[in-house]
């Protein structure tokens, strides 16, 4: 679970992580990360960050997985052809 929680909020704050980043390496040292922060474009960040959790959220749970008890079985090469993968 701790997994989880962890991951949405790597997706939440790499929006931030990243403008912070680019902001710091383009001034070349010349602005401390607090100034960074001060002025950076919270709000937008933030709904950058909600959409990206969002879409990654809808995304992996709109697929369907194998039932319990079913094994995957991935692509192998037979005479010359792919086999795809399967659950079993």
């Amino acid at each position: 679970m701790i997994r989880v929680v962890i991951e949405n909020l790597l997706l939440f704050l790499a929006p931030t992580v990243i403008y912070v980043a680019y902001i710091y390496l383009s001034r070349r040292g010349k602005v401390t990360p607090q100034n960074v922060l001060d002025e950076a474009p919270l709000i937008w960040l933030c709904a950058a960050g909600a959409a990206l959790v969002v879409i990654t959220l809808l995304t992996f749970g709109s697929t369907s997985g194998g039932k319990p008890g079913q094994t995957y079985e991935p692509p192998v090469l037979r005479d010359g052809k792919i086999v795809p993968g399967k659950l079993k």
